[in-house]
Protein backbone atom coordinates (compact mmCIF):
# COMPACT_ATOMS: atom_id res chain seq x y z
CA UNK A 1 0.00 0.00 0.00
CA UNK A 2 1.18 2.79 -1.12
CA UNK A 3 2.19 5.50 2.25
CA UNK A 4 0.54 8.83 1.64
CA UNK A 5 1.40 12.23 3.68
CA UNK A 6 -0.66 13.24 6.66
CA UNK A 7 -1.81 16.66 6.90
CA UNK A 8 0.12 17.39 9.93
CA UNK A 9 2.73 16.86 7.76
CA UNK A 10 1.07 19.68 4.99
CA UNK A 11 0.35 22.10 7.53
CA UNK A 12 4.31 22.16 8.06
CA UNK A 13 4.95 22.76 4.94
CA UNK A 14 2.50 25.21 4.19
CA UNK A 15 3.44 27.05 7.10
CA UNK A 16 6.90 27.37 5.79
CA UNK A 17 5.86 28.45 2.39
CA UNK A 18 3.86 31.07 3.98
CA UNK A 19 6.08 32.69 6.69
CA UNK A 20 9.11 32.24 4.44
CA UNK A 21 11.30 30.99 8.02
CA UNK A 22 11.47 27.71 9.64
CA UNK A 23 11.62 29.64 12.94
CA UNK A 24 8.39 31.91 12.11
CA UNK A 25 6.46 28.64 10.36
CA UNK A 26 7.40 26.59 14.11
CA UNK A 27 5.33 29.55 15.91
CA UNK A 28 2.79 29.46 13.59
CA UNK A 29 2.15 25.73 14.35
CA UNK A 30 2.90 25.90 17.95
CA UNK A 31 5.82 23.34 17.23
CA UNK A 32 9.40 23.61 17.88
CA UNK A 33 11.83 23.78 14.93
CA UNK A 34 12.97 20.24 14.96
CA UNK A 35 9.30 19.14 15.23
CA UNK A 36 8.89 21.13 12.03
CA UNK A 37 11.77 20.29 10.19
CA UNK A 38 11.75 16.75 10.76
CA UNK A 39 8.05 16.96 9.68
CA UNK A 40 9.02 18.20 6.31
CA UNK A 41 11.82 15.69 5.87
CA UNK A 42 9.15 12.90 6.52
CA UNK A 43 6.82 14.85 4.13
CA UNK A 44 10.04 14.89 1.91
CA UNK A 45 10.90 11.32 2.47
CA UNK A 46 6.78 9.87 2.01
CA UNK A 47 7.03 11.54 -1.36
CA UNK A 48 10.49 10.29 -2.48
CA UNK A 49 11.38 14.08 -3.81
CA UNK A 50 12.81 16.97 -2.09
CA UNK A 51 11.07 19.90 -1.53
CA UNK A 52 13.16 21.89 0.40
CA UNK A 53 16.63 23.45 -0.67
CA UNK A 54 18.61 23.91 2.05
CA UNK A 55 21.68 24.78 0.67
CA UNK A 56 20.20 28.17 0.18
CA UNK A 57 20.55 31.42 2.20
CA UNK A 58 17.48 30.37 4.78
CA UNK A 59 15.10 28.33 2.24
CA UNK A 60 14.27 28.09 -1.22
CA UNK A 61 11.73 25.57 -3.23
CA UNK A 62 12.76 23.15 -5.24
CA UNK A 63 10.39 22.70 -8.82
CA UNK A 64 8.84 19.77 -6.75
CA UNK A 65 8.11 21.95 -4.05
CA UNK A 66 6.62 24.57 -5.50
CA UNK A 67 4.48 22.01 -7.36
CA UNK A 68 3.45 20.74 -4.13
CA UNK A 69 3.00 23.92 -2.17
CA UNK A 70 -0.40 24.47 -4.37
CA UNK A 71 -1.39 20.62 -3.83
CA UNK A 72 -0.88 20.84 -0.28
CA UNK A 73 -2.84 24.62 -0.03
CA UNK A 74 -5.90 22.79 -1.72
CA UNK A 75 -6.01 19.66 0.29
CA UNK A 76 -5.85 22.21 3.53
CA UNK A 77 -7.90 24.17 2.35
CA UNK A 78 -10.45 21.39 1.17
CA UNK A 79 -9.66 19.45 5.11
CA UNK A 80 -10.79 22.77 6.96
CA UNK A 81 -14.49 22.94 4.13
CA UNK A 82 -14.74 19.35 5.17
CA UNK A 83 -14.48 20.16 9.04
CA UNK A 84 -17.10 23.05 8.71
CA UNK A 85 -19.24 20.91 6.86
CA UNK A 86 -19.73 18.76 9.51
CA UNK A 87 -19.89 21.41 12.39
CA UNK A 88 -23.40 21.89 13.81
CA UNK A 89 -22.00 24.93 15.99
CA UNK A 90 -21.57 27.40 13.12
CA UNK A 91 -24.47 28.11 11.32
CA UNK A 92 -24.33 29.63 8.08
CA UNK A 93 -22.99 33.19 8.35
CA UNK A 94 -22.73 32.58 12.25
CA UNK A 95 -19.60 33.29 14.66
CA UNK A 96 -16.43 34.41 13.58
CA UNK A 97 -16.26 36.09 9.41
CA UNK A 98 -12.45 36.78 8.05
CA UNK A 99 -13.44 39.34 5.84
CA UNK A 100 -10.84 40.99 3.34
CA UNK A 101 -12.10 44.25 1.54
CA UNK A 102 -9.54 46.47 -0.99
CA UNK A 103 -8.46 50.26 0.55
CA UNK A 104 -10.45 51.92 -2.50
CA UNK A 105 -13.67 49.80 -1.16
CA UNK A 106 -13.34 48.89 2.35
CA UNK A 107 -13.58 52.72 3.95
CA UNK A 108 -16.25 54.49 1.69
CA UNK A 109 -18.42 50.50 1.77
CA UNK A 110 -18.11 49.99 5.51
CA UNK A 111 -19.84 53.10 6.84
CA UNK A 112 -23.07 51.85 5.43
CA UNK A 113 -22.40 48.39 5.28
CA UNK A 114 -21.36 47.22 9.38
CA UNK A 115 -24.57 48.54 10.62
CA UNK A 116 -26.56 46.49 7.63
CA UNK A 117 -24.63 43.76 8.56
CA UNK A 118 -25.13 43.77 12.33
CA UNK A 119 -28.59 43.86 11.39
CA UNK A 120 -29.19 40.79 9.34
CA UNK A 121 -26.91 38.93 11.16
CA UNK A 122 -26.65 39.51 14.57
CA UNK A 123 -24.49 36.09 15.57
CA UNK A 124 -22.07 36.98 12.93
CA UNK A 125 -18.50 38.57 14.04
CA UNK A 126 -16.48 40.21 11.45
CA UNK A 127 -12.66 40.41 11.51
CA UNK A 128 -11.65 43.34 8.73
CA UNK A 129 -8.57 42.58 6.68
CA UNK A 130 -7.72 45.56 4.45
CA UNK A 131 -5.08 44.74 1.87
CA UNK A 132 -4.13 45.35 -1.82
CA UNK A 133 -6.29 42.81 -4.17
CA UNK A 134 -3.35 40.07 -5.10
CA UNK A 135 -2.33 39.92 -1.08
CA UNK A 136 -6.31 39.47 -0.46
CA UNK A 137 -6.61 36.35 -3.75
CA UNK A 138 -3.35 34.63 -1.82
CA UNK A 139 -5.53 34.95 1.68
CA UNK A 140 -8.29 33.75 -0.20
CA UNK A 141 -6.82 30.72 -1.81
CA UNK A 142 -5.24 29.62 1.16
CA UNK A 143 -8.13 29.97 3.90
CA UNK A 144 -7.07 32.85 5.44
CA UNK A 145 -9.95 34.62 4.61
CA UNK A 146 -13.71 33.53 4.14
CA UNK A 147 -14.78 36.13 1.71
CA UNK A 148 -13.20 39.51 0.04
CA UNK A 149 -14.66 42.52 -1.45
CA UNK A 150 -12.89 43.56 -4.69
CA UNK A 151 -12.89 45.34 -7.91
CA UNK A 152 -14.14 42.98 -10.58
CA UNK A 153 -12.71 40.80 -12.68
CA UNK A 154 -10.29 38.93 -10.64
CA UNK A 155 -8.22 36.27 -12.08
CA UNK A 156 -7.21 33.29 -9.92
CA UNK A 157 -7.43 29.58 -10.09
CA UNK A 158 -10.20 28.34 -7.55
CA UNK A 159 -12.03 31.58 -6.91
CA UNK A 160 -15.80 32.50 -7.36
CA UNK A 161 -17.18 35.87 -7.88
CA UNK A 162 -20.14 37.73 -7.38
CA UNK A 163 -21.07 41.06 -8.09
CA UNK A 164 -22.74 42.98 -6.24
CA UNK A 165 -22.77 46.37 -7.46
CA UNK A 166 -21.84 48.74 -10.42
CA UNK A 167 -19.44 51.71 -9.35
CA UNK A 168 -19.68 54.64 -11.54
CA UNK A 169 -16.19 57.00 -12.31
CA UNK A 170 -16.65 60.58 -12.22
CA UNK A 171 -13.74 63.60 -13.01
CA UNK A 172 -12.45 65.07 -10.23
CA UNK A 173 -10.76 68.85 -10.55
CA UNK A 174 -10.11 71.98 -9.12
CA UNK A 175 -13.05 74.58 -9.08
CA UNK A 176 -10.88 77.07 -11.72
CA UNK A 177 -10.16 73.96 -14.33
CA UNK A 178 -11.14 74.23 -17.82
CA UNK A 179 -13.74 70.91 -17.27
CA UNK A 180 -15.09 72.37 -14.31
CA UNK A 181 -18.39 73.37 -15.59
CA UNK A 182 -18.79 70.92 -17.84
CA UNK A 183 -22.24 68.57 -17.32
CA UNK A 184 -20.18 65.87 -18.68
CA UNK A 185 -16.82 65.06 -20.20
CA UNK A 186 -16.66 62.52 -22.98
CA UNK A 187 -13.34 59.83 -21.98
CA UNK A 188 -11.12 61.10 -25.05
CA UNK A 189 -11.28 64.76 -24.20
CA UNK A 190 -9.31 63.70 -21.36
CA UNK A 191 -6.17 63.14 -23.45
CA UNK A 192 -3.38 64.92 -23.06
CA UNK A 193 -4.23 65.85 -19.69
CA UNK A 194 -2.37 65.42 -16.26
CA UNK A 195 -4.22 62.46 -14.51
CA UNK A 196 -3.30 61.90 -11.30
CA UNK A 197 -3.44 58.21 -10.11
CA UNK A 198 -3.08 55.44 -7.72
CA UNK A 199 0.46 54.31 -7.65
CA UNK A 200 0.90 50.60 -9.46
CA UNK A 201 -0.30 47.65 -7.52
CA UNK A 202 -4.23 49.33 -6.64
CA UNK A 203 -6.01 47.87 -9.09
CA UNK A 204 -8.38 51.14 -9.08
CA UNK A 205 -5.52 52.47 -11.35
CA UNK A 206 -5.82 49.88 -13.82
CA UNK A 207 -9.61 49.61 -13.61
CA UNK A 208 -9.93 53.69 -14.11
CA UNK A 209 -7.70 53.26 -17.41
CA UNK A 210 -9.39 50.30 -18.90
CA UNK A 211 -13.00 51.83 -18.33
CA UNK A 212 -12.50 55.23 -19.48
CA UNK A 213 -10.25 53.60 -22.60
CA UNK A 214 -6.98 56.23 -21.62
CA UNK A 215 -3.13 54.73 -22.31
CA UNK A 216 -1.36 54.08 -19.40
CA UNK A 217 1.23 57.01 -20.13
CA UNK A 218 -1.77 58.97 -19.57
CA UNK A 219 -1.03 58.45 -15.54
CA UNK A 220 1.16 61.39 -13.71
CA UNK A 221 4.77 60.11 -14.46
CA UNK A 222 6.31 60.92 -11.52
CA UNK A 223 3.53 61.84 -9.23
CA UNK A 224 1.18 58.54 -7.85
CA UNK A 225 -0.55 58.08 -4.16
CA UNK A 226 -0.99 54.91 -1.90
CA UNK A 227 -4.66 55.78 -1.01
CA UNK A 228 -7.62 58.56 -2.44
CA UNK A 229 -7.53 60.70 0.31
CA UNK A 230 -3.96 61.45 -0.53
CA UNK A 231 -5.27 61.79 -4.06
CA UNK A 232 -7.24 64.26 -3.52
CA UNK A 233 -5.27 66.33 -2.05
CA UNK A 234 -2.86 66.35 -4.89
CA UNK A 235 -5.77 67.11 -7.44
CA UNK A 236 -6.39 70.01 -4.97
CA UNK A 237 -2.81 71.50 -5.28
CA UNK A 238 -3.34 72.20 -9.26
CA UNK A 239 -1.45 68.47 -9.82
CA UNK A 240 -3.87 68.06 -12.38
CA UNK A 241 -7.39 65.97 -12.00
CA UNK A 242 -8.23 62.48 -11.23
CA UNK A 243 -10.96 59.73 -11.57
CA UNK A 244 -12.46 58.48 -8.63
CA UNK A 245 -15.63 56.51 -8.23
CA UNK A 246 -19.08 57.20 -6.70
CA UNK A 247 -18.83 54.64 -4.00
CA UNK A 248 -16.01 57.29 -2.59
CA UNK A 249 -17.64 60.71 -3.21
CA UNK A 250 -20.63 59.37 -1.62
CA UNK A 251 -18.89 59.48 1.24
CA UNK A 252 -17.69 62.93 0.87
CA UNK A 253 -14.08 62.38 -0.22
CA UNK A 254 -13.93 65.12 -2.93
CA UNK A 255 -15.59 68.05 -0.70
CA UNK A 256 -14.41 71.36 -2.05
CA UNK A 257 -14.09 70.14 -5.90
CA UNK A 258 -15.34 70.14 -8.95
CA UNK A 259 -17.45 66.16 -9.60
CA UNK A 260 -17.87 65.59 -13.26
CA UNK A 261 -19.94 62.85 -14.96
CA UNK A 262 -18.10 60.66 -17.03
CA UNK A 263 -19.22 59.41 -20.64
CA UNK A 264 -17.70 57.10 -23.42
CA UNK A 265 -18.00 58.47 -26.84
CA UNK A 266 -20.89 55.55 -26.99
CA UNK A 267 -22.70 57.18 -23.93
CA UNK A 268 -21.78 54.32 -21.79
CA UNK A 269 -20.84 54.98 -18.29
CA UNK A 270 -17.12 54.07 -17.28
CA UNK A 271 -17.58 51.83 -13.60
CA UNK A 272 -16.04 49.53 -11.92
CA UNK A 273 -17.84 46.47 -10.62
CA UNK A 274 -18.37 45.52 -7.18
CA UNK A 275 -18.22 41.80 -5.74
CA UNK A 276 -17.44 39.43 -3.56
CA UNK A 277 -14.69 36.77 -4.02
CA UNK A 278 -14.32 33.54 -2.31
CA UNK A 279 -12.73 29.75 -2.59
CA UNK A 280 -14.99 27.78 -4.53
CA UNK A 281 -16.95 25.73 -2.04
CA UNK A 282 -21.01 25.24 -1.67
CA UNK A 283 -20.81 27.17 1.65
CA UNK A 284 -19.06 29.97 0.75
CA UNK A 285 -21.01 30.62 -2.60
CA UNK A 286 -24.30 30.14 -0.17
CA UNK A 287 -22.55 33.03 2.70
CA UNK A 288 -21.82 35.25 -0.56
CA UNK A 289 -25.73 34.64 -2.13
CA UNK A 290 -26.77 35.97 1.79
CA UNK A 291 -24.13 38.78 2.18
CA UNK A 292 -24.34 39.95 -1.50
CA UNK A 293 -27.89 42.20 -1.35
CA UNK A 294 -27.02 43.08 1.89
CA UNK A 295 -23.85 45.22 0.78
CA UNK A 296 -26.16 46.25 -2.44
CA UNK A 297 -28.34 47.98 -0.40
CA UNK A 298 -25.44 49.81 1.27
CA UNK A 299 -24.08 50.97 -1.85
CA UNK A 300 -27.05 52.27 -3.65
CA UNK A 301 -27.67 54.62 0.02
CA UNK A 302 -27.71 58.08 -0.78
Amino acid sequence: MQHLPTLRQLQFFEALCRTGSFSRAAEACFVSQSTLSSGIKELEATLETTLVDRSAKGFALTQAGEAVRRKAEDLLADARELVRAASTTKPLLEGDYRFGLIPTIGPFLLPDAMPAIEKAFPALKLFLREDLTANLVELLRTEQLDTAVLALPVESEGLDCRVFAEDPFYLVCRKDHPLADREKVVTNELLGEPLMLLEDGHCLRDHALSACRLPERQAGGAFAATSLFTLVQMVKSGLGITLLPKLALDQGLAEGLAIVPIRDPDGSVPSRDLGLAWRRSERRAAEAEALAPVLSEAVSRD
